[in-house]
């Protein structure tokens, strides 16, 4: 391994070289955003804010300091477009097809990116899941490109074909990589009542936040449904607490929201305002009424929910929705009195249950601190709950705002900047990037048990 890395990666592990590989990217993307050719004529666009845009799109947050319509030619715009389809699919799966697209082969080193930038835990097919992943996300956002332009086009949304799929092929992928950017200015609320692209928008977001390990899995049933195909135990425990927090979040929202916000709403528009929300809270950023209209315990109840965050492996962040079901089944294994965690007729390994805490509890910590300092900066302007809010958004790269992103300090766009980055790699491969390699002890201190609780 030490050979491999010194000589393909000048020194860098794996891990390391991926987030390099983004740092640079975002880097890259900031200069292309600052072109002169990317702004509308007379628009002038601050570096710090071209920087947080850039990593808002690398990380697919989507939480913005400008309006994308206002600021960017539609140049500018098609460079934010590649923004996050590459922060979406990811750099390797990108970097596959354009290896593969030259006729070059695909080396050990560069598999064994692969199977570090996917989660996984051998080599085997790592070109073929590239290949599948790329095909996938392409089809899912030209289907929705189509459906949607033409929608727009005959709803009158726009003014003609070309402006239709224009505005399409935008929030197509915005909404796929869940970036929540959009073109009409005003996020989604001008579809407040426009339940078609409504459900359109949050199929494309489940998609791009249930993970690509599950879609493959659901590609593989509907071609081997005869011949016994299995699920595995990833796949049942992802989609059962994906869709049981977003269950929970929209009856919860309607509950809480009922004499409030949807008060003397009919009950289909309460449906889809708490629906529309609780999906978009797994990582999408994209909005169909002010986050300020909502109660503090709904809008604590988002931010739960954006800090666990999308599934492992997908384009969103957060803990991802693997750690909370390892952690809720952990803690109903303990109460119960047993010693073995299982769900599905099957048993969690000890250290997919120990990666779990580690990666809550360094989550938690990073959270509190980052509401802490951010606080301390911008207290005079915002209250705590805004301030949570909108590290919650970071984290779990979702992109929903209560409004005060464009007008934080430059050390408040800082902070989040750096949440963005960390809720996109994960926390797993930010603690990875510093781990040395492992050794086995060459001797055992004597055990002694403490105090716990």
């Amino acid at each position: 391994m030490k050979s491999w890395s010194g000589r393909r990666l000048g020194g860098l592990t794996p891990t390391q070289f991926i987030i390099v590989s983004y740092l640079v990217a975002t880097a890259v993307s900031t200069v292309l955003l600052l072109l002169p050719l990317s702004l509308k004529p007379g628009v002038r666009l601050a570096p710090v804010d071209a920087l947080f845009t850039a990593v808002s799109g690398i990380s697919v947050t989507g939480l913005g300091v400008i309006g994308v319509a206002d600021t960017f030619s539609v140049f500018g715009t098609f460079v934010l477009l590649g923004v996050m389809q590459f922060g979406g699919i990811g750099i390797m799966t990108l970097g596959t097809f354009l290896w593969l697209l030259l006729g070059r082969n695909i080396t050990l080193s560069y598999r064994r990116l692969i199977m570090v930038d996917q989660n996984r835990y051998n080599l085997s097919g790592v070109v073929q899941l590239m290949r599948s992943i790329l095909l996938l996300a392409l089809s899912f956002e030209a289907a929705g490109t189509v459906v949607l332009g033409v929608y727009f086009r005959l709803a009158g949304y726009s003014d003609g074909w070309l402006q239709s799929f224009y505005y399409g092929l935008f929030h197509s992928v915005s909404a796929y990589t869940n970036a929540g950017f959009d073109l009409f200015g005003d996020s989604m609320l001008s579809f407040a009542e426009d339940y078609f692209v409504q459900s359109v928008t949050m199929v494309l977001l489940i998609l791009g936040a249930i993970g690509f390990p599950v879609l493959l899995e659901v590609r593989e049933y509907v071609r081997a449904r005869k011949k016994g195909f299995r699920f595995s135990l990833y796949a049942k425990v992802t989609v059962t607490t994906f869709f049981l927090l977003v269950v929970a979040g929209a009856v919860g929202i309607w509950i809480v929201e009922s004499d409030s916000a949807f008060a003397g709403m009919p009950w289909h528009q309460k449906l889809f305002f708490s629906l529309f929300n609780s999906v978009t809270t797994r990582s999408g950023g994209l909005a169909t009424m002010d986050v300020n209209e909502f109660t503090g315990p709904t809008q604590m109840l988002m931010s739960i929910l954006m800090f666990i965050g999308a599934s492992p492996s997908s384009v969103g962040g957060g803990i991802r929705t693997t750690t909370f079901a390892v952690m809720i089944l952990t803690l109903i294994t303990f109460a119960t009195g047993r010693s073995e965690v299982r769900v599905f007729r099957r048993s969690v390994g000890q250290e997919d249950v120990t990666k779990s805490f580690v990666v809550f509890t360094f989550a938690a910590m990073l959270v509190v601190t980052s509401v802490l300092l951010l606080d301390a900066l911008e207290r005079e302007h915002y209250a705590l709950d805004k301030i949570i809010f909108e590290v919650c958004s970071a984290f779990g790269t979702s992109g929903l705002s209560t409004g005060i992103t464009g007008d934080l300090s430059v050390a408040g766009k800082a902070l989040l900047s750096v949440l963005m980055f960390i809720g996109r790699i994960g926390i797993l491969s930010l603690l990875l990037m510093f781990r040395m390699k492992r050794r086995a002890e060459k001797y055992h201190f004597p055990r002694e048990d403490l105090i716990i609780g």
